[in-house]
C-alpha cells in the first residue's frame, strides 16, 4: 500500500464517518442527555461491532453475508426495528422526565450496548467494509496486512466522528436547556432515527 492510497482513502473514509447515520445520531442524543464523556465511552461498542466486521471482510465471511438473501434480510429487519425503537424511546424519553417518571441514567454498559446492537444490526455498515475497504487495498501486497492498517485507520477516524458529535450534543444542551426546546430536540433526533429504521427497511441490495 503506498501513500497515494492512503491519502485518497482517509478524507473519503472520514465523509463516510462523519456522515449523520443512526449511530452519530445516537452519540449526539446520548451527549446532551448523559455528557460527552458517557457518549464517547458508548462509542467502544460500536467500535466492538465495527472490529467484527473488518474482521469478518478480512476473512471473506461478510461478503459470504452480504450474498445470502436470508441472513441479510434477518439483519435488516432486525436493525430497521431497534431503530423504530430507539426512536420510540427517545420521543417519549422528555415526557417521561416532565411527569416523573423513570429518570434514572442509563449506564454506560447500557449505552455502549445500544452503540453495539445499532451498529451491527446495519447491513449498510456491511456493505462498508465488502464494498469499500476493498477498493483500497492492492492484491499483489500483504491483504491481511493491509486491512490491519485500513481498519485501524477507519477506527481511529469513527473514533474522531464519535467525539466530534458528542461535542455537538453537548453544545445543543446548552440551547436546549428549556423543556419545550429539549423536547423538539430529542422528537426531532427520534424523527431522524425512525426515518433511518424505516428506510433500512425498505432498503434493497443493487
Amino acid at each position: 500500500m503506498n501513500l497515494t492510497t492512503l491519502l485518497l482513502f482517509i478524507p473519503a473514509c472520514f465523509a463516510l464517518n462523519m456522515a449523520p447515520g443512526p449511530n452519530n445520531l445516537l452519540s449526539l442524543a446520548n451527549a446532551k442527555r448523559y455528557g460527552v464523556r458517557a457518549a464517547c465511552l458508548a462509542g467502544i461498542g460500536r467500535l466492538a461491532a465495527f472490529v467484527g466486521m473488518i474482521t469478518l471482510a478480512a476473512t471473506g465471511l461478510a461478503t459470504l453475508l452480504y450474498t445470502s438473501e436470508k441472513i441479510f434480510l434477518v439483519i435488516k429487519v432486525i436493525g430497521g426495528l431497534y431503530l423504530l425503537w430507539l426512536a420510540y424511546q427517545l420521543w417519549g424519553a422528555d415526557s417521561a422526565e416532565s411527569d416523573g417518571g423513570d429518570t434514572q441514567p442509563k449506564s454506560l454498559s447500557e449505552l455502549a450496548r445500544q452503540e453495539f446492537l445499532l451498529a451491527a444490526g446495519n447491513p449498510k455498515a456491511i456493505l462498508i467494509f465488502t464494498a469499500f475497504l476493498p477498493q483500497f487495498v492492492e492484491p499483489s501486497g500483504n491483504v491481511g496486512q493491509q486491512f490491519i492498517v485500513l481498519g485501524a485507520l477507519f477506527l481511529l477516524l469513527e473514533w474522531v466522528a464519535i467525539a466530534g458529535y458528542a461535542y455537538a450534543g453537548s453544545f445543543l444542551s446548552h440551547w436546549f436547556s428549556r423543556p419545550a426546546m429539549r423536547r423538539l430536540f430529542n422528537r426531532g433526533c427520534a424523527g431522524l432515527l425512525a426515518s433511518a429504521g424505516v428506510g433500512l427497511l425498505l432498503f434493497k441490495k443493487e
